[in-house]
């Protein structure tokens, strides 16, 4: 069974098919999904998918995009949230200076901030990390010995994973890992260990080839799996397993 650790369907994409699409999971191998969350005003809805469907965890969280406006008071409803028994993470959290949506030293700010209760909590933590690996890892360093968690959709290089893996973190590759401009990923996904590997789709987002430009789903990590099993030279089967337990043991998942 496939276990995809970073999805969003909550996002709006979804709200013409979702349970037809969410009820055909465990018949097309995808056993368990976690659902990441981007701001508070999400939580609502992920707590609703969490408590429908078995299979679905959730994670809860400010993304970088989403912390301008962030106080105190969001950061006491996080630790409400994380009470839930199906919230098994914290985040999407980190920094992203692709877009810089919010200013950077308040997701500097933040992306500390959510550390440190996800340390006071004791919850894993879910990085999202775009064209700021610099800042990323300099804020990381400082909790280096506590943290726990992955870097989700990763970009980085080998060398900077290798760090990474030292602190005991995963590293999840997704659909990037098909397209044809993704050597770096590709070196990456060889690099790290199968013991500290998950897969995921990001959906609707990222959708890998060969669907590449349509909508992605949970249904086609499969594609990631089998990229993962030709690049690591094992079976889909092994990587199946593999994933499917270290993303478990990560989340705290029985």
């Amino acid at each position: 069974m496939l276990f995809d650790s970073h999805a969003h369907y909550n996002d709006e994409r979804f709200d013409n098919d979702r349970n037809e699409l969410l009820s055909s999971m465990q018949k097309n191998n995808v056993g368990l999904i976690m659902n990441s969350c981007s701001n508070l005003s999400e939580m609502p809805d992920i707590i609703e998918l969490c408590e429908k469907y078995d299979f679905i965890y959730g994670s809860a969280g400010v993304h970088p995009h989403d912390v301008e406006d962030m106080t105190e008071d969001d950061i006491e409803k996080l630790k409400k949230y994380l009470k839930h028994p199906k919230i098994k993470a914290l985040g999407e959290i980190g920094l992203d200076y692709y877009y810089d949506n919010s200013a950077r030293d308040k997701q500097r700010k933040w992306f500390a901030r959510q550390i440190e209760l996800a340390l006071e909590t004791d919850t894993p933590i879910v990085i999202h990390d775009r064209d700021a690996h610099g800042d990323c890892m300099d804020i990381l360093r400082s909790y280096k010995s506590d943290i726990k968690g992955e870097f989700h959709c990763y970009s980085g290089s080998a060398q900077m994973a290798r760090e990474i893996l030292d602190w005991g973190m995963y590293i999840a590759f997704g659909g990037a890992l098909t397209f044809k401009n993704s050597k770096k990923s590709l070196e990456a996904a060889e690099y790290v260990p199968l013991d500290r590997i998950l897969i995921e789709t990001d959906c609707p987002y990222l959708t890998p080839v060969p669907h590449r430009g349509k909508r992605n789903s949970s249904l086609y990590i499969h594609y990631v799996a089998e990229k993962l099993a030709d690049i690591k030279k094992i079976s889909v089967e092994a990587v199946e397993e593999a994933t499917f337990n270290n993303a478990k043991k990560l989340f705290n998942i029985k």
